[in-house]
Protein backbone atom coordinates (compact mmCIF):
# COMPACT_ATOMS: atom_id res chain seq x y z
CA UNK A 1 0.00 0.00 0.00
CA UNK A 2 1.25 3.14 -1.21
CA UNK A 3 2.54 5.56 1.63
CA UNK A 4 -0.63 9.00 1.99
CA UNK A 5 1.22 10.82 4.16
CA UNK A 6 3.96 12.40 1.59
CA UNK A 7 2.11 12.97 -1.58
CA UNK A 8 5.08 13.73 -4.38
CA UNK A 9 4.89 16.49 -6.44
CA UNK A 10 4.83 16.48 -10.21
CA UNK A 11 7.55 16.93 -12.34
CA UNK A 12 9.70 15.99 -8.93
CA UNK A 13 11.66 13.37 -9.71
CA UNK A 14 13.44 12.90 -6.21
CA UNK A 15 9.25 12.17 -4.71
CA UNK A 16 10.13 15.05 -2.01
CA UNK A 17 6.21 16.49 -0.73
CA UNK A 18 6.55 20.40 -0.44
CA UNK A 19 4.49 21.97 2.57
CA UNK A 20 1.32 23.29 1.63
CA UNK A 21 0.88 26.28 -0.06
CA UNK A 22 -0.02 29.11 2.85
CA UNK A 23 -1.94 31.65 1.07
CA UNK A 24 -0.56 34.96 -1.06
CA UNK A 25 -0.58 34.75 -4.97
CA UNK A 26 -0.45 32.27 -7.29
CA UNK A 27 2.47 33.54 -9.23
CA UNK A 28 4.79 30.55 -8.60
CA UNK A 29 8.56 30.87 -7.92
CA UNK A 30 10.12 32.88 -5.67
CA UNK A 31 7.40 34.15 -2.87
CA UNK A 32 9.82 37.06 -1.67
CA UNK A 33 7.72 40.68 -1.47
CA UNK A 34 8.56 43.60 -4.08
CA UNK A 35 9.93 43.37 -7.79
CA UNK A 36 13.31 41.75 -8.18
CA UNK A 37 16.76 43.49 -8.05
CA UNK A 38 17.57 45.94 -11.16
CA UNK A 39 20.57 45.37 -12.93
CA UNK A 40 21.76 42.28 -11.40
CA UNK A 41 23.05 44.48 -8.58
CA UNK A 42 23.50 43.27 -4.86
CA UNK A 43 24.62 45.97 -2.99
CA UNK A 44 23.70 49.59 -1.51
CA UNK A 45 20.13 48.13 -1.32
CA UNK A 46 19.08 50.12 -4.56
CA UNK A 47 20.17 47.67 -6.98
CA UNK A 48 21.78 49.73 -9.14
CA UNK A 49 25.05 50.98 -9.15
CA UNK A 50 25.09 54.12 -7.23
CA UNK A 51 26.26 52.29 -4.19
CA UNK A 52 25.01 52.47 -1.08
CA UNK A 53 26.05 55.79 0.96
CA UNK A 54 23.73 58.60 0.59
CA UNK A 55 25.29 60.50 3.50
CA UNK A 56 21.96 62.39 5.10
CA UNK A 57 22.05 64.52 7.98
CA UNK A 58 21.82 61.73 10.39
CA UNK A 59 25.09 60.31 9.04
CA UNK A 60 23.42 56.89 7.70
CA UNK A 61 26.10 56.35 5.14
CA UNK A 62 27.78 52.66 4.86
CA UNK A 63 26.89 50.53 7.63
CA UNK A 64 27.25 47.30 6.36
CA UNK A 65 25.75 43.87 6.74
CA UNK A 66 22.17 43.31 5.78
CA UNK A 67 19.87 45.80 5.78
CA UNK A 68 16.97 43.67 6.45
CA UNK A 69 14.69 45.74 3.60
CA UNK A 70 12.10 43.77 0.55
CA UNK A 71 15.10 43.89 -1.22
CA UNK A 72 17.75 42.32 0.47
CA UNK A 73 21.07 44.39 -0.39
CA UNK A 74 22.95 45.96 2.65
CA UNK A 75 27.06 47.30 2.39
CA UNK A 76 28.62 48.60 -0.55
CA UNK A 77 30.06 46.55 -3.64
CA UNK A 78 33.19 49.04 -4.06
CA UNK A 79 35.38 47.33 -2.31
CA UNK A 80 38.30 49.20 -0.45
CA UNK A 81 39.17 52.36 -2.98
CA UNK A 82 35.70 53.32 -4.52
CA UNK A 83 35.01 56.98 -5.24
CA UNK A 84 32.45 57.84 -2.00
CA UNK A 85 30.74 61.16 -1.75
CA UNK A 86 31.65 63.80 0.55
CA UNK A 87 29.86 64.20 3.77
CA UNK A 88 27.42 67.77 3.59
CA UNK A 89 27.73 69.34 7.18
CA UNK A 90 24.61 70.49 8.17
CA UNK A 91 24.52 73.44 9.99
CA UNK A 92 21.49 73.29 12.55
CA UNK A 93 19.10 76.58 12.41
CA UNK A 94 19.16 78.99 15.69
CA UNK A 95 15.85 79.66 17.20
CA UNK A 96 15.90 83.72 16.82
CA UNK A 97 13.32 84.18 19.67
CA UNK A 98 15.62 82.01 22.21
CA UNK A 99 18.74 83.87 20.54
CA UNK A 100 16.88 87.27 21.96
CA UNK A 101 16.19 85.51 25.31
CA UNK A 102 12.12 86.97 24.39
CA UNK A 103 9.08 85.42 26.41
CA UNK A 104 6.52 86.21 24.36
CA UNK A 105 5.89 86.40 21.23
CA UNK A 106 4.16 89.76 20.23
CA UNK A 107 0.92 89.52 17.76
CA UNK A 108 1.37 93.26 17.06
CA UNK A 109 5.00 93.22 16.15
CA UNK A 110 4.34 92.68 12.71
CA UNK A 111 7.70 93.31 10.84
CA UNK A 112 8.92 90.09 12.69
CA UNK A 113 6.01 87.95 12.19
CA UNK A 114 5.82 88.81 8.26
CA UNK A 115 9.20 86.37 8.42
CA UNK A 116 7.03 83.34 9.69
CA UNK A 117 4.43 83.58 6.83
CA UNK A 118 4.71 82.83 3.23
CA UNK A 119 3.59 85.27 0.51
CA UNK A 120 0.19 83.89 -0.06
CA UNK A 121 -0.34 83.86 4.13
CA UNK A 122 0.59 80.27 5.10
CA UNK A 123 2.38 79.93 7.86
CA UNK A 124 5.47 78.59 7.49
CA UNK A 125 6.82 75.14 9.34
CA UNK A 126 9.41 74.98 12.42
CA UNK A 127 11.91 73.02 9.31
CA UNK A 128 11.93 76.10 7.66
CA UNK A 129 11.32 78.83 9.89
CA UNK A 130 14.52 77.01 12.58
CA UNK A 131 12.32 78.23 15.63
CA UNK A 132 12.44 75.92 18.73
CA UNK A 133 8.83 73.80 19.43
CA UNK A 134 8.25 76.37 22.15
CA UNK A 135 8.06 79.48 20.27
CA UNK A 136 6.64 78.22 17.22
CA UNK A 137 3.35 77.26 19.28
CA UNK A 138 3.75 80.93 20.45
CA UNK A 139 4.39 81.99 16.61
CA UNK A 140 1.27 80.20 15.65
CA UNK A 141 -1.02 82.04 18.49
CA UNK A 142 0.21 85.16 17.77
CA UNK A 143 -0.23 84.92 13.84
CA UNK A 144 -3.66 83.90 14.89
CA UNK A 145 -4.50 86.90 16.78
CA UNK A 146 -3.08 88.92 14.20
CA UNK A 147 -5.18 87.64 11.63
CA UNK A 148 -8.37 88.15 13.69
CA UNK A 149 -7.13 91.84 14.26
CA UNK A 150 -7.17 92.24 10.76
CA UNK A 151 -2.90 92.89 11.01
CA UNK A 152 -2.66 90.15 8.68
CA UNK A 153 -4.61 89.03 6.23
CA UNK A 154 -5.63 85.06 6.35
CA UNK A 155 -4.93 84.44 2.27
CA UNK A 156 -3.23 86.78 -0.08
CA UNK A 157 -5.01 86.32 -3.76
Amino acid sequence: MPDTTQNPVAGDPAGHSRPAHSGGDDRGGDRRSGPPPRFGGGGGGRGDDRGGDRGGPRGGGDRGGDRGGPRGGGGDDRGDGGPRRPRRFHRGKVCQFCVDKAIYVDYKDLERLRMYVTDSGKILPRRITGACARHQRMINVALKRARNLALLPFKVR
